[in-house]
């Protein structure tokens, strides 16, 4: 019997999976041939969706952009036994934008049954949860610590630091809260874990839980994601089933449960506090700080809060040790990166590697250029609020550091390309409206300063160029990052002081604009 593997994640689902899936069971009972067929995650190749894989004594082979219109010439053409056909891209394993990554994280995306604990284990899982059972929580906080693994979600703290913070902490209970709250443009790789290697999640959960103290805890996803949640539902239980949570985890002393809560579309709630008064059951406004959620987070308890990448990175730390992932990287930036290349670029997907690659590297080398054919002008990177990158810093090693030394962010590693059609006095404008919008209102920066934002910008855009009404929008730019309570106002003029200062003719500026002082 032949195993056929057909995605299941919602990039596939969008693109016709559940109708091919079954188009080729149909078509293998009318022919009599015997398969089965295993719904997967995606690689994360996503040009390449729906992609479909025949296993083979020589391994997986894949045909790509299948429609359920092919089914019969797939057939007729053998594919069954890997045969050739115009679909077909040759064992997957050696599809060179697949093969020069560093799979770490997303070792098991797109190989396993997302929903098969079994298919969990024989690929390694449970590995590192067994690790740290054995381990003391100050042991593992340092082994965390050791491995340089920073928050994933975009603030790079270091996430050892954070669990050491709440084992320390005393009280009667305490939570570890995942945020899934994926609303940054051109990012998926949080949505890709969840709908295709849910286990991974539920474990380093487990793993944030028995190191610190904490009996419970809460995955945050955002509404839009309705087959993640329904997955992570599914994923749960048969964890619960198999003995991974509840009063007894893998027979231990430790006590785990695990619960998933659907946002109600709110971007600010993708900020930890905002994220904390949603899971209450308030609207999602941020608190002020301190106290820090480490020590006074939901319900006023201690709290763990880390983003889907964080935390799925921690099983594979614990598995294999703090020194195997250090290994990965460049100075304060550890490990890899998943970073989702998306926009005006030929072959969107993500890609796994270590600090230190280029945006020229993942445009070229894996993004193929753009899709228009047309020159790349300008990256964004690290979501609505990230900087916009001209060619002359798409050399820069992708570094937290290397970054931060030029104003701009790595973020969750999304990258959106745009070509040299693209107005940046446009999208400037469009960050300080999609501020006002998004705005929980609760300090002055952010809620007046980015309606003020994008009146000023106008003005600018309909002539009025003079140096008093730039360096207008320059100072208010340093208001709202000086003053605003959270990353929502603070980093919302990124995009709009990059663009001014590396594309000032979008403007209807001179090449010689005014900076601000650094």
């Amino acid at each position: 019997m032949t195993r056929i593997y057909v995605p299941c994640d919602s990039s596939a689902l969008a693109l016709g999976a559940d109708k091919l899936a079954a188009a080729i069971v149909n078509e293998a009972a009318q022919r009599g041939v015997a398969i089965e067929l295993v719904r997967n995650g995606s690689r994360g190749l996503l040009y390449l969706e729906p992609l479909v894989e025949v296993e083979t004594p020589a391994g997986r082979v894949g045909y790509a952009n299948v429609d359920a219109s092919d089914v019969a010439s797939l057939f007729d053409a053998g594919f069954v036994e890997g045969n050739a056909h115009p679909r077909g891209v040759g064992l997957v394993e050696e599809i060179p934008y697949l093969k020069k990554q560093q799979r770490l994280t997303f070792a098991r995306i797109g190989i396993t049954d997302p929903l098969s604990t079994d298919d969990y284990v024989a690929h390694g899982g449970i590995e590192g949860l067994k690790n740290a059972l054995a381990m003391e929580g100050a042991a593992a906080c340092e082994a965390l610590i050791e491995s340089g693994l920073r928050g994933r979600g975009g603030a790079a703290f270091p996430a050892g630091i954070k669990w050491r913070t709440v084992l320390g902490a005393k009280a009667d209970q305490k939570y570890i809260v995942c945020n899934a709250d994926e609303g940054d443009s051109g990012t998926f790789s949080d949505r890709l874990v969840m709908e295709s290697d849910p286990y991974v999640l539920i474990e380093g959960m487990i793993i944030a839980g028995i190191v610190t103290g904490a009996t419970v805890g809460h995955i945050y996803v955002r509404s839009e994601y309705p087959h993640s949640i329904a997955t992570l539902e599914t994923a749960i239980g048969k964890a619960r089933a198999a003995g991974w949570l509840g009063d007894s985890v893998l027979g231990s002393k430790h006590r785990f449960e695990l619960f998933v809560a659907k946002g109600a579309g709110a971007y600010v709630c993708g900020e930890e506090t905002a994220l904390l008064e949603s899971l209450e059951g308030k609207r999602g406004i941020v608190r002020a700080k301190p106290p820090l959620p480490a020590l006074a987070g939901l319900f006023g308890k201690p709290t763990v809060i880390n983003n889907v990448i964080t935390l799925a990175t921690v099983p594979i730390i614990f598995a294999k040790g703090a020194a195997f992932y250090k290994n990965f990287g460049m100075g304060r930036s550890r490990g890899t990166l998943p970073f989702q290349i998306a926009g005006n670029v030929k072959q969107g997907g993500l890609v796994e590697l270590a600090f230190g690659c280029t945006l020229r590297e993942l445009m070229y080398d894996y993004g193929g250029g753009t899709a228009s054919g047309r020159p790349a002008r300008a990256v964004q990177v690290g979501g609505p609020l990230g900087t916009y990158l001209p060619e002359s810093q798409w050399d820069i090693p992708l570094d937290y550091e290397e970054y931060a030394k030029v104003g701009a962010v790595v973020g969750h590693g999304g990258l959106v390309v745009h070509d040299d059609t693209a107005n940046l006095a446009d999208l400037a404008q469009y960050a300080m409206h999609f501020c006002a919008l998004e705005s929980c209102g609760k300090c002055t920066p952010c809620r007046i300063g980015s309606t003020r934002g994008v009146e000023v910008i106008q003005r600018i855009r309909n002539g009025d160029t003079s140096t008093k009404q730039v360096q207008l929008l320059r100072d208010l730019c340093d208001t709202m990052v000086s003053g605003s309570l959270c990353a929502m106002g603070g980093m919302t003029p990124y995009p709009v002081v990059s663009a001014l200062d590396h594309f000032p003719e979008d403007f209807g500026l001179a090449t010689t604009a005014p900076k601000a002082a650094a």
